[in-house]
């Protein structure tokens, strides 16, 4: 099954720049980046440490402003803080004195809507990331694995139009990361949200996107735009594939290209 996005742009770019003054004058952390993102799409942003892939995503999400240029989702512009879109970090952050159905339902009660209601939603999507039986335990008694798929549930609780992820599996071993990567395809070809994802990880964006933007070193701007046009559900053994290992050579001639990685002779 391959994923179904709209034509018609979701979430639009237009000639986006984010400078920061510091004590050694004006740095630049992007610079005149323009990018078109389909409802439904399922987007991820790799670039070098540094590059501005972070600020890109908190822009998006309202956390700050651009110096320059203007970002639109859906009918309205991003000039402050998306309350409705999901968002998660790479640390969990859960509540350590409520239980994970607790956590997840603080979205419920943050957005003043019926707990009650939501508590089944919630315990569903326990369910579909393999937590079923878990919903009674607190954070000190789950992985941090564990952790992370219930901050993914609570993201998800309110069926947002927009999840934004900032490198929410880095911490993670790579077993666990590998599940929980398995967790997050199967939530999102579930609810359909559309995903912008920031990671380091190639193979990670090329397993979880339809779309894998690459950043160049800062300012960052669009070095790369590729389609990953791998059939889904993907499959943890697809990545021992030609077609698997092509896309990640691919990002990775890019980076090479881009000097990131100092092999050349």
């Amino acid at each position: 099954m391959t994923a179904a996005v709209r034509e018609e742009p979701f979430i639009r770019f237009r000639d986006v720049e984010k400078s920061f003054s510091t004590k050694n004058g004006t740095v630049t952390a992007v610079e005149r980046l323009s990018l078109d993102i389909a409802e439904g799409e399922f987007l991820a942003i790799v670039g070098p440490s540094g590059c501005g892939k972070s600020t890109l995503l908190m822009a998006l999400a309202g956390l700050t402003q651009p110096t320059s240029g203007s970002i639109d989702v859906g009918d309205e512009r991003v000039d402050g803080p998306m309350t409705t879109a999901g968002i998660v970090f790479q640390s969990a952050e859960l509540l350590s004195w409520r239980t994970a159905l607790e956590n997840i339902l603080l979205q419920a009660e943050i957005r003043k809507l019926d707990k009650n209601a939501y508590r089944e939603r919630a315990l569903q999507l326990l369910a579909d990331v393999g937590l079923e039986g878990f919903a009674d335990h607190y954070p000190d008694e789950l992985s941090g694995g564990m952790q992370q798929r219930v901050a993914l549930c609570r993201a998800l609780l309110h069926e947002p139009s927009m999840v934004l992820m900032d490198e929410p599996l880095g911490a993670l071993d790579a077993i666990t990361r590998d599940q929980v990567q398995l967790d997050l395809q199967h939530l999102w070809l579930t609810v359909r949200s559309t995903v912008v994802l920031i990671t380091h990880s190639i193979e990670e964006a090329v397993f979880l996107a339809d779309r894998v933007v690459v950043l160049s070193p800062r300012p960052a701007s669009i070095a790369a735009d590729l389609t990953i046009d791998l059939p889904r559900p993907r499959h943890i053994a697809d990545r021992g594939s030609e077609e698997f290992r092509g896309h990640v050579n691919a990002i990775r001639e890019e980076f090479s290209r881009l000097g990131v990685f100092g092999d050349d002779e």
